[in-house]
């Protein structure tokens, strides 16, 4: 018997999205272009830098065929700036994540629409250096996986990014308290894939209670009425026996 998974993307599956974000990379050998279903890449031309799929890119790296830029954000002194806002400037928020980029029109329909992940550039190397993409974790994890010689001061960044981690995680727990029966929500602008995938399953029992909470506040609100109605009447037939 299978068991029902729960809602939402499991981290593996989006780890697994993570994997068509766009990075910078450095080919060592020359490579002729390849026929993806996203479209064809360019040729690699060594020292050219190119921009490749993070899954290509790692490939091609672990075949010692190309290096990987880190994002200007995985740098130390960037991500120390981060953990400083996240902590200084953004108490009660997250930090601003990459700006997107202004409207284009489609080739094929003329349709205006908004470039969003994994479509914008927010995990090359002209990414921003202090705003944290929508995939941040993930790729971060995977490059000091996989090209971790290709980071610098590895270590340190490892420590910078489970200091952040932290703090906004906290920050989730934070947002718990504004959750309320009363049609109040909470505005999570700027968290991660990963830190809402983990906190989904909070998130929504937390949600759940607060939901039987305010039933039986409702139900024992009803039963109230109820009774103090039985009790007006009840005392309007006392009078009106006395009146006769």
């Amino acid at each position: 018997m299978a068991f029902p998974q729960p809602p939402g993307l499991l981290p593996a599956e989006v780890a697994f999205l993570c994997e068509m974000e766009q990075v910078t990379v450095i080919p060592r050998q020359r490579l002729d272009r390849l026929d993806l279903l996203g479209g064809s890449t360019k040729p690699l031309i060594p020292p050219q830098r190119s921009t490749l799929p993070l899954w290509l890119a790692i490939m091609l790296k672990r075949q010692r065929r190309a290096n990987i830029m880190p994002p200007p954000w995985l740098y130390p002194e960037n991500l120390l700036e981060i953990l400083e806002l996240e902590t200084k400037h953004f108490q009660d928020s997250f930090s601003p994540p990459p700006q997107i980029p202004p409207r284009r029109q489609t080739d094929y329909t003329g349709k205006p629409f908004y470039t969003s992940s994994p479509f914008v550039e927010s995990c090359t190397a002209n990414a921003a250096p202090t705003a944290l993409p929508y995939h941040w974790f993930e790729i971060s994890e995977m490059f000091l996986e996989s090209a971790s010689d290709d980071v610098s001061e590895p270590d340190r960044v490892r420590q910078l990014l489970r200091d952040i981690r932290e703090v906004r995680l906290a920050k989730v727990r934070k947002e718990v308290d504004h959750l309320s029966g009363d049609g109040e929500g909470t505005r999570l602008d700027g968290i991660g894939a990963m830190e809402l995938s983990e906190s989904r399953g909070f998130m929504t029992g937390v949600m759940d209670g607060l939901r039987k909470l305010d039933a039986s506040r409702e139900q024992a609100r009803r039963e109230r009425e109820e009774e103090e109605r039985e009790n007006r009447r009840y005392n309007e037939d006392d009078e009106d026996d006395e009146m006769t």
